[in-house]
């Protein structure tokens, strides 16, 4: 993995020519929204403040979407061409610098159907999308991740529609090298965390996750819940020396990861409450900062397989 000289060594050779070009846009985009800004809400204020002194109170809801969805889409087709250039210009060459054998792009990301394989969550996917899609080959690990926003949408009695995040983050695949029989699911252990022996007994009457599967590892099952078809396999795959590294991650990370084995991959999920790789409009991009956090984001998929040891053959598939 290159070291953080080598990125401010690139920065200063590759990337600062390339975001000098893009900086014109981000100015243009920025521009364009506050001036768009400038006039939309003032207007807005005065209408809804007619509305007020005309007793027709039902009104001020609508204005106040409307304006915003306005704004929102100017946003959207002022920032457009600056984002497409920033992440064709920048966030793809930084994967490259990462590793030569990794390909990046834009608009694509992992498919709705590896995400439902992967049973992590058992939540019904009604909107599912995503971008920045990276796939390529560490060492002898296949790999593909992408970022990932998963819904489900509810309606109340009236038939009023709700979405609700199921999961937003980095979503990740890997090449076990092994065909499991069955599929063992790593979970955040929220309830144990929170209700102690009474959140153990909960976990075990999870029967649609299968079996509750205890481990012999206390600081790991103080973090997370497993569950699997099969206990034995579940303890074979989860060895001392894997659930170490995951815990590690988790505690590197800082961020909430759920992991599982099915088939023969190794499905990770870390979330992320921000897009990780969308650039600034209200601040320069002239900086190497934003472009180190990028380069941590990145580094931070890419570094599973090594992390995480998957280069090393255990197993051999069937």
């Amino acid at each position: 993995m290159p070291t953080l000289d080598e990125l401010k060594n690139f920065y200063d050779i590759e990337l600062y020519p390339e975001l000098s070009m893009i900086e014109e846009l981000r100015i243009k985009a920025r521009n364009k929204i506050l001036i768009s800004a400038a006039i939309i809400v003032p207007v807005a204020l005065l209408v809804l403040v007619y509305i007020a002194k005309n007793g027709k109170g039902n009104g001020l809801f609508f204005v106040g979407i409307i304006a915003f969805f306005i704004l929102a889409g100017i946003y959207h087709f002022a920032t457009k061409e600056y984002i497409q250039n920033f992440k064709t210009g920048i966030i793809e060459k930084l994967v490259k610098f990462i590793d030569q054998n990794l390909a990046y792009s834009r608009a694509n990301h992992i498919h709705q159907s590896d995400f439902s394989a992967s049973k992590i969550f058992n939540q019904r996917v009604d909107r599912f999308n995503g971008d920045d899609y990276v796939k390529g080959k560490i060492g002898q690990t296949n790999l593909e991740f992408s970022e990932i926003h998963a819904k489900y949408i509810t309606r109340d009695s009236k038939g009023r529609t709700r979405e609700h995040t199921i999961f937003k983050g980095l979503f990740f695949i890997a090449d076990f090298n092994k065909k499991f029989n069955g599929k063992t699911i790593v979970l955040p252990d929220t309830a144990e965390r929170i209700f102690g022996q009474l959140g153990s007994m909960l976990q075990s009457m999870n029967k649609f996750r299968g079996q509750l599967v205890k481990l012999e590892d206390p600081e790991f099952e103080r973090i997370f819940a497993v569950y699997g078809d099969d206990q034995i396999e579940a303890r074979y795959i989860l060895s001392t020396s894997l659930m170490k590294r995951i815990s590690d991650f988790k505690k590197n990370t800082k961020r909430t990861i759920y992991l599982s084995f099915v088939g023969s991959k190794i499905n990770i999920a870390v979330s992320c409450l921000k897009d990780l790789f969308e650039p600034r409009v209200f601040r320069t991009m002239l900086d190497f900062t934003p472009i180190k956090e990028y380069f941590e984001d990145l580094t931070m998929a890419v570094s599973i397989v090594e992390d995480l040891n998957l280069n090393t053959r255990i197993w051999t598939k069937e």
